[in-house]
């Protein structure tokens, strides 16, 4: 049996492992892939301590980290936890897992365009980030493809970087904020494309250029980068029941990261914090493996630790 289990191998559950391993607990990362959404990013910039680092890179030196206090991570997915009496068993596509403590990681998903090129140029110009990857499309011209407020922040933010950007909506008008529709309307460098479908994302090695169908017809548009703000989805289905979820279906959490069930704790983009950033996700894992820390130590009778981790408490 594990002290505790990391679903998801993201910023999030990445941290949480290193801080859970290196406080000594037996600890199992069950997840598909290592970065999550941070290896979508080919240079993070706004991380303290790094200038650049590729989303990729960052994650594989945090697995690293993690893996030298013995934390151990198996590639598989999990289908469903199940609370027992006194710990809580696991699911994965490949096996079954116990252990008295789970820290919920595995982020968000966005919604894909699903169109072709899209998939290949992930990281080479398609982004689903405009707050993570705007600042690498300076004096460039870039599409944002969405509706609603995400689109409008990401062109608001690309349109003071980028020398143009393309904002394309199937709708008919804009929809948002009042202040965000006009913001987008007025800016100069910002060519609105309404009840327009982009029908493919052209290039090869790097992102050229998208196909676009509107009233007029079929036409080519030259961009260098392309930002799919469709929304994000939790996909979280399977765990209700099990933790409290919102109308969003997030992850609940309190401020030391724990859900509504004892003994089950949840960091990052899967959970209802308000800012979703790498840097926040990192930190929300720490919490979460902290917390996890104290919650097992006073299941074993053992003296948990203050968050200076300086002095030691008793258990009671």
């Amino acid at each position: 049996m594990y002290d505790v289990i990391v679903v998801g191998g993201g910023a999030a559950g990445l941290t949480a492992a290193l801080y859970t391993a290196r406080q000594g607990m037996s600890t199992l990362v069950l997840t598909k892939d290592i970065g999550g959404q941070a290896i979508l990013t080919p240079s993070i910039e706004n991380y303290p301590g790094f200038e650049s680092i590729s989303g990729l890179e960052f994650a594989e030196r945090v697995k690293e980290q993690a893996e030298r206090f013995n934390a151990e991570f198996r590639y598989e997915e999990v289908k469903g936890i199940e609370a027992a009496e006194s710990y809580y068993l696991v699911r994965s596509t490949m096996d079954e897992y116990e252990t008295i403590s789970v820290i919920l990681a595995f982020g968000k998903t966005p919604r894909d365009l699903n169109v072709p090129g899209e998939a290949k140029l992930v990281g080479k110009g398609v982004s689903y980030c405009a707050v993570c990857d705007a600042p690498l499309y300076k004096g460039k011209r870039v599409a944002v493809v969405g509706i609603g407020d995400p689109a409008l922040d990401a062109t608001l933010m690309l349109c003071s970087i980028a020398e143009r950007v393309y904002l394309i909506s199937r709708s008919s008008a804009l929809i948002g904020h009042e202040d965000l529709m006009g913001s987008c309307s007025n800016a100069r460098n910002v060519e609105l494309l309404l009840r327009a479908n982009v029908l493919e994302i052209v290039g090869d090695n790097r992102v050229k250029g998208i196909r676009v169908k509107d009233a007029q017809g079929i036409k080519d548009i030259e961009v260098d980068g392309v930002f799919i703000e469709l929304g994000y989805i939790a996909r979280t289905e399977w765990l209700k029941g099990l933790v409290e979820l919102n109308e969003k279906g997030e992850i609940v959490v309190n401020k030391n990261q724990e859900t509504s069930r004892a003994g089950i704790f949840a960091a990052g983009d899967v959970t209802d914090t308000q800012f979703k950033q790498l840097v926040i996700s990192a930190g929300e894992g720490a919490k979460a493996g902290l917390a996890a820390y104290n919650y097992v130590q006073r299941l074993k009778g053992k003296p948990v630790v203050r968050s200076d981790w300086k002095t030691l408490l008793s258990s009671k």
